[in-house]
């Protein structure tokens, strides 16, 4: 359980760092993963970027200027009813979130939904993992007190 805590606070801090006026909408989109996935787990990953994970990523939260970019690593593979999903990578589709009305849209939910049973069906291929995951082990970063004590601080 500390680990969630931390990865919490981590994401917290990145938010603040990056752009703390959005802190409502990347809120409202962990909310909204917590709900529809409860057994999805909060990490960063080796790169900083916030990730809700469940057998893989299940999604990514990136925060900008002017939005919050909610994406999927397996989004290629996704059915969009709704016409939310952006990009034209291989495998990466991302959602421009601008407000917390957005991310309250119902389709969002479908997405995630579709995401957690992409992954049970065939977990995350070593293509899209970080190195880190396909070795098993944790990653082992050392953080200084200092950021030690304001991830801490936040909870």
């Amino acid at each position: 359980m500390p680990e969630v805590r931390n990865a919490g606070a981590a994401i917290d801090l990145y938010v603040a760092r990056e752009n703390p006026a959005l802190v409502h909408v990347v809120d409202a989109l962990r909310d909204l993963v917590k709900k529809t996935i409860p057994q999805a787990t909060e990490a960063m990953n080796p790169w900083g970027i916030p990730v809700m994970e469940l057998n893989g990523a299940l999604c990514y939260i990136r925060v900008g200027k002017k939005h919050v970019t909610f994406g999927f690593p397996r989004g290629s593979a996704m059915k969009d009813p709704g016409k939310l999903l952006e990009g034209d990578g291989r495998n990466l589709r991302h959602v421009k979130v601008f407000d917390v009305a957005q991310a309250r849209d119902p389709n969002l939910r479908g997405l995630l939904a579709q995401a957690k049973t992409l992954n049970a069906k065939t977990p995350l291929s070593a293509s899209l993992r970080p190195k880190d995951q396909l070795k098993r082990k944790k990653n082992k970063t050392s953080v200084s007190r200092i950021q030690q004590s304001k991830w801490e601080n936040l909870a």
